[in-house]
């Protein structure tokens, strides 16, 4: 919010950073640049001196296009990861039929990729790198892995909060092989052989710091998957204790 739909994910991933800027801490939001968002009426703009690199997906040479939007009376600035094959289309997931776009996977590998470039970029050391729904659901994967050498990131944590929003079906079925493409060994992404929601989000628990469990009715084996983890992780809080408790987290468990 306010640039998507109100859902489960698009509330939190504004309340949380709300809830540290109000703190006084310094955050920063990032998010697909979806052909939804009228850029015209939330004032995005591109900024030339972060775009102009591209990514590599799956052997081809992506453009990374960086917009930047400040969410008003906040003081919150949101960046845009854009590209015009990936996300200029009008709508989030799915076409008009509610059928999953196709490069989906690839969506979310560029989307990855596209944030930590941004990051580095920007020379910005970041504490805590706190994850929000299924398409940034392989930033903790190569964060572990394909970005693991960079100094900057030496001591950042990766909280990453579970959904019961989720999708159906499977994201295309060679995104193993992408994903393996980038030097992942296919052992720790095992789970990506049928992409389908929950072993997505549990290849990306695998690779994160802590969790969160932020829908109430999360299903039995993604709760019982993250209780079994071995990592820190926060139970269901509600609306109105959840800054307490994320704030307490985020201390006690990563700083």
């Amino acid at each position: 919010m306010p640039y998507l739909a109100e859902n489960e994910v698009s509330l939190m991933s504004y309340d949380v950073p709300k809830m540290i800027n109000d703190q006084g801490g310094q955050i920063r939001i990032f998010m697909p640049r979806y052909g939804n968002i009228n850029e015209r009426r939330h004032q995005l703009h591109e900024v030339i001196r972060l775009s102009g690199m591209n990514l590599v997906v799956n052997d081809l040479d992506m453009p990374l296009i960086i917009k930047v939007a400040s969410i008003p009376k906040e003081r919150i600035q949101v960046y845009f990861i854009d590209n015009d094959e990936y996300f200029k289309r009008k709508a989030t997931f799915t076409d008009e039929e509610g059928i999953l776009y196709p490069d989906n996977d690839e969506r979310a590998i560029f989307f990855a990729k596209g944030v930590v470039e941004t990051v580095k970029k920007l020379n910005w050391v970041p504490d805590i790198i706190h994850v929000h729904g299924w398409m940034a659901a392989m930033l903790p994967i190569y964060m572990k892995h394909y970005y693991k050498d960079e100094a900057l990131f030496a001591n950042t944590k990766i909280v990453t909060s579970v959904y019961s929003q989720s999708f159906e079906g499977n994201l295309d079925i060679e995104m193993i092989n992408k994903v393996k493409f980038d030097n992942i060994p296919l052992e720790v992404i095992s789970h990506l052989e049928t992409p389908n929601y929950e072993n997505i989000i549990k290849a990306s628990i695998m690779h994160s710091d802590a969790l969160i469990i932020a829908s109430d009715n999360l299903s039995p084996s993604l709760t019982k998957f993250i209780e079994t983890s071995g990592k820190p992780f926060l139970p269901f809080a509600p609306k109105d204790k959840f800054a307490e408790l994320y704030t307490n987290f985020y201390k006690s468990e990563l700083l």
